[in-house]
Protein backbone atom coordinates (compact mmCIF):
# COMPACT_ATOMS: atom_id res chain seq x y z
CA UNK A 1 0.00 0.00 0.00
CA UNK A 2 1.05 3.56 -0.49
CA UNK A 3 0.68 6.36 1.99
CA UNK A 4 -1.00 9.64 1.20
CA UNK A 5 -1.13 12.93 3.01
CA UNK A 6 -4.33 14.76 3.86
CA UNK A 7 -5.49 16.80 0.90
CA UNK A 8 -3.70 14.67 -1.72
CA UNK A 9 -5.63 14.06 -4.92
CA UNK A 10 -5.84 10.41 -5.90
CA UNK A 11 -6.83 9.45 -9.44
CA UNK A 12 -8.10 5.88 -9.59
CA UNK A 13 -7.44 4.50 -13.04
CA UNK A 14 -8.47 2.78 -15.14
CA UNK A 15 -12.22 2.33 -15.10
CA UNK A 16 -12.56 2.75 -18.84
CA UNK A 17 -15.22 0.14 -19.56
CA UNK A 18 -18.78 1.45 -19.55
CA UNK A 19 -19.83 -2.19 -19.11
CA UNK A 20 -18.27 -2.05 -15.62
CA UNK A 21 -20.09 0.81 -13.92
CA UNK A 22 -18.62 1.94 -10.61
CA UNK A 23 -21.03 1.17 -7.78
CA UNK A 24 -19.09 2.84 -4.97
CA UNK A 25 -15.58 3.17 -3.59
CA UNK A 26 -13.63 0.92 -5.97
CA UNK A 27 -16.51 -1.52 -6.39
CA UNK A 28 -17.62 -2.17 -9.95
CA UNK A 29 -20.56 -4.12 -11.31
CA UNK A 30 -19.09 -7.08 -13.21
CA UNK A 31 -22.45 -8.64 -14.08
CA UNK A 32 -21.63 -8.04 -17.77
CA UNK A 33 -19.27 -11.02 -17.45
CA UNK A 34 -22.18 -13.13 -16.16
CA UNK A 35 -24.25 -12.23 -19.21
CA UNK A 36 -21.36 -13.18 -21.53
CA UNK A 37 -21.17 -16.57 -19.82
CA UNK A 38 -24.95 -17.00 -20.06
CA UNK A 39 -24.73 -16.40 -23.81
CA UNK A 40 -22.65 -19.51 -24.42
CA UNK A 41 -20.64 -20.76 -21.46
CA UNK A 42 -22.31 -24.14 -21.24
CA UNK A 43 -22.25 -27.58 -22.83
CA UNK A 44 -25.06 -29.91 -23.79
CA UNK A 45 -24.90 -33.04 -21.67
CA UNK A 46 -27.29 -35.96 -21.39
CA UNK A 47 -28.98 -36.33 -18.03
CA UNK A 48 -29.03 -39.50 -16.01
CA UNK A 49 -26.22 -41.33 -14.32
CA UNK A 50 -22.74 -39.90 -14.48
CA UNK A 51 -20.76 -41.10 -17.49
CA UNK A 52 -17.60 -43.12 -17.00
CA UNK A 53 -14.67 -40.76 -16.41
CA UNK A 54 -12.75 -42.10 -19.40
CA UNK A 55 -15.75 -42.46 -21.74
CA UNK A 56 -14.62 -39.45 -23.77
CA UNK A 57 -10.85 -39.44 -24.10
CA UNK A 58 -9.25 -36.00 -24.26
CA UNK A 59 -5.68 -35.66 -25.58
CA UNK A 60 -3.31 -34.30 -22.94
CA UNK A 61 -2.42 -31.21 -24.99
CA UNK A 62 -6.13 -30.34 -25.30
CA UNK A 63 -6.76 -30.96 -21.60
CA UNK A 64 -3.80 -28.75 -20.65
CA UNK A 65 -5.02 -26.00 -23.01
CA UNK A 66 -8.54 -26.21 -21.56
CA UNK A 67 -7.28 -26.08 -17.97
CA UNK A 68 -5.01 -23.12 -18.74
CA UNK A 69 -8.00 -21.14 -20.01
CA UNK A 70 -10.44 -22.42 -17.37
CA UNK A 71 -8.30 -20.76 -14.70
CA UNK A 72 -9.82 -17.36 -15.55
CA UNK A 73 -11.58 -16.12 -12.42
CA UNK A 74 -13.49 -13.24 -14.01
CA UNK A 75 -11.80 -10.64 -11.82
CA UNK A 76 -11.86 -7.97 -14.54
CA UNK A 77 -8.17 -7.07 -14.26
CA UNK A 78 -7.85 -7.58 -18.02
CA UNK A 79 -10.60 -5.04 -18.70
CA UNK A 80 -9.16 -2.56 -16.23
CA UNK A 81 -5.68 -2.83 -17.75
CA UNK A 82 -6.81 -2.58 -21.36
CA UNK A 83 -6.47 0.91 -22.83
CA UNK A 84 -9.69 0.22 -24.77
CA UNK A 85 -11.67 -1.41 -21.95
CA UNK A 86 -11.97 -4.62 -23.96
CA UNK A 87 -13.11 -7.93 -22.49
CA UNK A 88 -11.47 -10.09 -25.14
CA UNK A 89 -9.12 -11.96 -22.81
CA UNK A 90 -11.97 -12.97 -20.48
CA UNK A 91 -14.28 -13.97 -23.34
CA UNK A 92 -11.55 -15.82 -25.20
CA UNK A 93 -10.60 -17.78 -22.08
CA UNK A 94 -14.19 -18.93 -21.64
CA UNK A 95 -14.66 -19.75 -25.33
CA UNK A 96 -11.35 -21.57 -25.69
CA UNK A 97 -11.63 -23.71 -22.60
CA UNK A 98 -14.95 -25.15 -23.73
CA UNK A 99 -14.33 -25.28 -27.49
CA UNK A 100 -11.22 -27.45 -27.26
CA UNK A 101 -12.98 -30.22 -25.32
CA UNK A 102 -15.14 -32.84 -27.08
CA UNK A 103 -18.00 -32.07 -24.67
CA UNK A 104 -18.10 -28.50 -26.00
CA UNK A 105 -18.23 -29.47 -29.68
CA UNK A 106 -22.03 -29.30 -30.17
CA UNK A 107 -22.13 -25.57 -29.30
CA UNK A 108 -18.73 -24.67 -30.74
CA UNK A 109 -19.95 -22.30 -33.46
CA UNK A 110 -22.91 -20.80 -31.64
CA UNK A 111 -20.86 -20.35 -28.46
CA UNK A 112 -18.24 -18.08 -29.99
CA UNK A 113 -20.75 -16.10 -32.06
CA UNK A 114 -23.15 -15.61 -29.15
CA UNK A 115 -20.51 -14.77 -26.54
CA UNK A 116 -18.75 -12.25 -28.79
CA UNK A 117 -22.10 -10.69 -29.72
CA UNK A 118 -22.99 -10.39 -26.02
CA UNK A 119 -19.59 -8.89 -25.23
CA UNK A 120 -20.18 -6.27 -27.93
CA UNK A 121 -23.73 -5.63 -26.68
CA UNK A 122 -22.39 -5.01 -23.16
CA UNK A 123 -20.36 -2.07 -24.47
CA UNK A 124 -16.81 -3.29 -23.98
CA UNK A 125 -14.19 -1.64 -26.15
CA UNK A 126 -12.53 -3.17 -29.17
CA UNK A 127 -9.34 -5.18 -28.82
CA UNK A 128 -6.16 -3.92 -30.46
CA UNK A 129 -3.93 -6.65 -28.94
CA UNK A 130 -2.04 -4.10 -26.85
CA UNK A 131 -1.21 -6.92 -24.42
CA UNK A 132 -1.80 -5.16 -21.12
CA UNK A 133 -4.66 -7.58 -20.40
CA UNK A 134 -2.41 -10.63 -20.38
CA UNK A 135 0.20 -8.82 -18.31
CA UNK A 136 -2.38 -7.87 -15.68
CA UNK A 137 -4.09 -11.28 -15.57
CA UNK A 138 -3.44 -12.87 -12.16
CA UNK A 139 -3.98 -16.34 -13.63
CA UNK A 140 -1.67 -15.85 -16.61
CA UNK A 141 -4.19 -16.33 -19.41
CA UNK A 142 -1.99 -15.95 -22.52
CA UNK A 143 -2.53 -13.27 -25.15
CA UNK A 144 -2.70 -15.94 -27.86
CA UNK A 145 -6.06 -16.87 -26.34
CA UNK A 146 -7.53 -13.87 -28.15
CA UNK A 147 -6.12 -14.86 -31.53
CA UNK A 148 -7.46 -18.38 -31.00
CA UNK A 149 -10.94 -17.02 -30.32
CA UNK A 150 -10.74 -14.75 -33.36
CA UNK A 151 -9.92 -17.80 -35.48
CA UNK A 152 -12.90 -19.65 -34.00
CA UNK A 153 -15.16 -16.65 -34.62
CA UNK A 154 -14.10 -16.33 -38.27
CA UNK A 155 -14.65 -20.03 -38.84
CA UNK A 156 -18.08 -19.95 -37.18
CA UNK A 157 -19.15 -16.77 -38.98
CA UNK A 158 -18.15 -18.20 -42.34
CA UNK A 159 -20.07 -21.41 -41.56
CA UNK A 160 -23.13 -19.44 -40.40
CA UNK A 161 -23.09 -17.28 -43.52
CA UNK A 162 -21.78 -14.05 -41.98
CA UNK A 163 -24.17 -13.97 -39.02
Amino acid sequence: MRSFRDGDTIDVEPWRASAFPVIKDLVVDRSAFDRIIQAGGYITAPTGSAPEAHATPVPKADADFAFEHAECIGCGACVAACPNGAAMLFTSAKVNHLNVLPQGAPERETRVLDMVAQMDAEGFGGCTLAGECATACPKGIPLVSITGMNKEWLRAARKAGGR
